[in-house]
Formats: C-alpha cells, structure tokens, sequence
C-alpha cells in the first residue's frame, strides 16, 4: 500500500516501545507503519555491474522490514505526484546528470517537504551542477584505487545503520576520495583508514558514511557498495537498512554536525570509578548496567560548562540515568541529593520518565516522544550545561530546558556519571564524550541570588561608582547582564570590586571595563562567582534579600547569599 505524506506523519509514532532484541544483524522491523522506497538506478556514466544486485537486495530488505519497492530508471517518475508516494528514495548507484530542472526542482520540493534520501556508492558521481544535491549527497566523488581489502573505522555506533558493527570494519570494495571533507555539514558514521590500504587521498580524517538533515529532509550516504558481493554481506545490507530507515523517518538519530569532543568513555573505563554496589560490564565497547543501586562516574574531572553527550539503549522497560553536576563522592545516593540525574526510563510519571530531570521538571512530552526510539535501539543524549541551565536532547531534538534554583545543588560545577539502577535495570551506553565550552561564548540574560532577586545597577545609571544591588527582578536592561570572558557587563560597563579591594566586604560597584583583576570572576563551587584578585565571593550583604542590599566581597562559605545563576 502507497502512503500520502500527510498519512506517512501520522504514522510515525505508532508502536513506541516495541522491543527488539539485540541481535547483531537487526531483525524485521515489524513495529514499523508500512512504507514506500523508490530506487532509482540511472546511469549517464559508467554503469555499475552491481545495480541489480543492489535492487534485489533492497526489495529483500523491504519485504522483510515493512516497506515496498520500486525501482525504476525513468527520470519522469521525478514529478511531485509521483514524490508524495515515498517515504525514501535511494539513488543507488547512479552516475552523470540524470535528472532535467524540472525533475530536480520536484526533488527538491520533496526533501523539502519532509522526504529522505539514501545514496550508496556512485550517487556522489552524480549532478555535478546541481548546487542542491552537492548539499544533499553531502560530498563529491574525487577518484579511487583499485579494489581491495581496507578498514573502516565506525565512529557512531548509535545510528540504526551503524549500530550492529564492531569499532573496526574490514571489507574489500572501491574506496571512494572525496572533492571534500563533509564533517563540517554531517554527522560521520565511519571513517577510512588510510593506512590498511593503498591509494587512500584524504589524509588522517575520510570521512566514507555519514548523516545529515536538510531544508526539512534527512540525508544518508555510504560510499560502500561497488561490488557485487557487497550486496550478500549482512553487515553491509544492515548499515543499508538502517539509511532507509532513518531516510524514512521510521528510526531517530542526532544527525549534527559533530566536532571537538573529547573521548571519556569508547571502550577503556580509565578515569571512571564504580560507587556503591553493582556495576557495569565493559564489552565491545559497550557499558551495560547490571545490579545496583550505583553509579559508575568519571572521578577524573569535574566539569564546567560543557556539552556531555552519550549513546545509551535499554532492552524493556528499564531504569537509568546520567548524573551531572554532583560533588566527588563514593555514595552514589549523595550524588542524586546534591546533583541532577537526566532520567532513562520506558515507563513512570512524567516527571521520573525518559528525558525528565529526576523529580523536578518532565521533558516535553510531545518532543520527548517524536525523537526517542524504542526499546532495543539506540538513542542519543546531549546534556548542555550552561552555568545553572542545564537543556537535554535527545537525538538532536531539545526536550527539556531547567534552571536550577535550588540551594544545595548547583550545575556551576560537578562531576558525571551514570546509573546502575538495579538487578534488572540492563541499560547500555557507548561513545561517551565531552566538549567543554570555557566560557567563552557571551551569554546575556539576568544573574540572580537570594531569594530569586536580581542583581540590579542603582536606577539604571551609567556613572563610574555606581552602586550594584539586590533588586525584584523586573527584566529591565539594568537587570541585563552578559557573561563576556570573566568579565560581567552591562549597560556597556564592568561588575567591579570597588578600589581595587581585596577586604571584606568591599563594595561592588559598575564601573568602565579596563581589564583589571578586580572585575575579573569565576565560576567557583556551589553556584558561588569568585573575584580573580581577591580569591573572595560575590555575596549579598548581611546575607538580607531586601531591595537594595548592597553587593559585597567576602570569604567564600556556600551559604545561599552567595549562589548565583547566571544567564
């Protein structure tokens, strides 16, 4: 049965927890609504051996998976009538300039509108000329050695397409160079590596399959697929499948561009530490809980502003959870009472279920359901923290936005980790990995303290001198404060320690910003802001949060006159 596109959105979220096993070559999808694939196979250069081998294997593939096949080689099926019948079209093989502008144009109407696309091998020695497709192939073919035996290296092992592959991938086919490096536009999924080969022209970095989204539209390349043999490989015809799943917007996958993580956690549990009791095994490169009620967390830093993201997968209705934002401890019951843990779990109340923040705020509910996958697949969390704010996505799409306000625990500072809930609770996680941001980004927005107050510049004045205070916040730009390096800026000048002082109790005031030490500040523990001169705390004086109350410097103690969140 053929599906318009307004009945292929309606369908997407059916069967949302449907469990899967965790097979190494995915099973039928049946839980997936039936859908409709076109391939399309036409050549205006060299012509491949492999097509029909191509073309019999993604008919296999669908009857076995809930979709349906056409295949064809007339360019005139590219009309928006025809379009609106499928759910993915695979460019399989194809090479030259195939389609006429007015075929292009139906194309790009269809991506636009919410289609996908799913090119293997030569659909990147495809359309030249065709500004559009350069950007939705996502790179041009360059040239090619002989065929012969290399290693792929899977650099995401969440995608539905790349999920059932060991870290390193060894197969013989046509190694594709490419005019570009397509990482700065799509999320790569596996990698060359040049040195088990000859002929490789990219250098440390090829990228050879990857993801993307466009105007609307998901994107899904590999260059893999020259051979015919290729075809009657399951890890091959499994990294297939999975394109035209996530093509057709029947699997999620956070498909972002991904640069400059660091690594904390692809396999070596180096700097990690278990607290209380369970634990995780530690296989392939895969952590999956078993006992508990623990955490397995990374004792080697605490962390800042950053962007923490991780791939995890539960078989059923499990329990988990990743902790952020906790003082070093071996009790893991400390961490969840003094930081944050970001909830996985199938099935509880809103407020204790996938996405939420354990007990304090549930996810969106409806953006929660539209990106997360079942049971049995693989999701993606990002966790962006940003000073007191802490966003969650999940496979790119953001599901909750929380601030704390509560004054024992602060997001300011802390360190990570992930739940073993208990015997049953077998959640997995993989590609653990961090970028810190350092602050350098301006942030503008309110600080606020006690009480809920903001800290306020005295009537708005711009004076040298002027006085800087507790006040109701009242969202006027003498409450507007931009977080610029360790500078705190408004109305164009600096948060300043009066003088220069390092004493108690010295004032703080606005002042013209000239890069001295005293209005120089530092996100410090507990939410505090520490002045770099004076190694002392932004603080409320005489602990009031009474309109007015003088903003002062005085030791740090963690008490709540000394909490800030910044913008």
């Amino acid at each position: 049965m053929r599906h318009s596109l307004t009945r292929r959105v309606l369908g997407l979220s059916a069967a949302a927890f449907v469990t899967l096993a965790f097979n190494a070559v995915p099973p039928s999808n049946a839980a997936d609504t039936p859908y409709d694939v076109l391939v399309f196979s036409k050549t205006a250069g060299f012509r491949h051996d492999s097509i029909p081998a191509g073309i019999q294997m993604i008919r296999e593939l669908g009857s076995a998976n809930s979709f349906t096949v056409t295949a064809t080689e007339d360019a005139n099926q590219f009309n928006a009538s025809n379009l609106a019948q499928y759910e993915a079209v695979v460019f399989l093989s194809t090479t030259g300039d195939v389609l006429n502008p007015t075929q292009q144009t139906a194309f790009e109407n269809y991506i636009r509108g919410g289609g996908g696309y799913v090119g293997i091998h030569s659909a990147s020695d495809t359309e030249y000329d065709w500004p559009f497709y350069g950007e939705l192939v996502g790179a041009y073919f360059s040239s090619h050695p002989a065929i012969q035996q290399a290693t792929e290296r899977v650099e995401n092992r969440a995608h539905q397409a790349t999920q059932h592959l060991n870290p390193a991938w060894v197969r013989t086919d046509e190694w594709y160079n490419f005019r570009t490096n397509v990482r700065s536009t799509a999320r790569v999924l596996t990698t060359l590596d040049e040195s088990t080969y000859s002929g490789g022209g990219m250098g440390a970095d090829h990228p050879f399959t990857w993801c993307k989204t466009l105007q609307g539209g998901r994107s899904f390349y590999t260059g893999n697929g020259h051979t015919q043999a290729s075809y009657t490989e399951a890890d091959f015809r499994s990294l297939v499948l999975g394109g035209i799943r996530y093509a057709a917007n029947r699997t999620k996958a956070d498909c972002r561009p991904e640069t400059g993580y660091t690594t904390l956690y692809n396999g070596s549990t180096t700097g990690w530490s278990q607290a209380g009791p369970g634990s995780f095994t530690n296989s392939n490169g895969t952590l999956t809980s078993t006992g508990g009620l623990g955490m397995l967390w990374y004792s080697t830093k605490e962390f800042r502003s950053y962007s923490l993201k991780l791939d995890w997968r539960m078989p059923g209705d499990d329990n988990s959870g990743v902790l952020v934002g906790f003082p070093a401890s071996s009790d893991p019951n400390s961490a969840m009472d003094n930081g944050y843990e970001v909830q996985i779990d199938a099935t509880d109340t809103v407020d204790k279920t996938t996405g939420s923040i354990y007990g304090f705020k549930a996810a969106d509910q409806a953006a929660r359901d539209a990106a997360l996958n079942p049971p049995g697949e693989w999701n993606t969390y990002e966790l962006l923290v940003e000073g007191e704010r802490l966003q969650v996505f999940l496979n790119g799409v953001k599901i909750n936005d929380f601030t704390n306000a509560d004054p024992v625990r602060s997001l300011t500072s802390g360190y990570i980790g992930i739940q073993n809930h208990g015997t049953g609770d077998d959640v997995s996680f993989r590609n653990i990995r961090i970028k810190e941001q350092g602050g350098t980004v301006p942030r503008t927005g309110p600080i606020t303290g006690v009480a809920g107050k903001c800290v306020d510049v005295n009537g708005g004045n711009t004076t040298d001198g002027t006085k800087i205070q507790l006040w109701t916040c009242s969202g006027g730009t003498k409450q507007q404060w931009t977080v610029s390096g360790s500078t705190l800026r408004a109305l164009g000048k600096c948060m300043t320690v009066a003088g220069g002082s390092t004493a108690n109790g010295a004032q703080i005031q606005l002042s013209t910003c000239n890069g001295s030490g005293s209005q120089n500040w530092a996100a410090g523990s507990n939410g505090s802001l520490v002045n770099s001169q004076s190694g002392k705390c932004l603080d409320a004086n005489g602990a009031s949060s009474a309109d007015g109350t003088q903003l002062i410097i005085w030791t740090c103690h963690g008490g709540t006159n000394q909490r800030w969140t910044l913008p």
